[in-house]
């Protein structure tokens, strides 16, 4: 399953926004972070296969997930407009934003082109 994440975990584990002002991503994995809220229904509709592919790439991508109700500052520092917004972190270079429920074989795609 994907791991919820506070501000203070996506500091440790992803990306310091309060001290860096350039990308520098912290983590050992490539990343998928899910910013979504408890009320948003293609939100709940997307969780299933987010905790699917968490499973699937168990090893070679962490999964997160922001809950921006409970983590305002966090959606603002990445701008986020509408949810499900997704974040696909590679190892390397800068992180590509995607907004809405991507269906799962889209989402399998962007992980295996730009994260793996």
């Amino acid at each position: 399953m994907a791991e919820v994440i506070t501000s203070k975990d996506f500091k440790e584990k992803v990306f310091d926004y309060e001290k860096n002002t350039e990308w520098k991503y912290e983590g050992e994995l490539p990343a998928v972070i899910d910013f979504f809220a408890d009320w948003c229904m293609p939100c709940k509709m997307l969780a299933p296969t987010i905790d699917k592919l968490a499973e699937e790439y168990a090893g070679k991508v962490n999964f997160y997930k922001v809950n921006t109700e409970s983590e305002p500052e966090l959606a603002g520092a990445f701008g986020i407009q509408s949810i499900p917004s997704l974040l696909f972190i590679p190892k390397e270079g800068q992180p590509q934003m995607s907004a809405g429920a991507l269906p799962e074989a889209q989402l399998k795609k962007i992980i295996e082109d730009s994260l793996l």
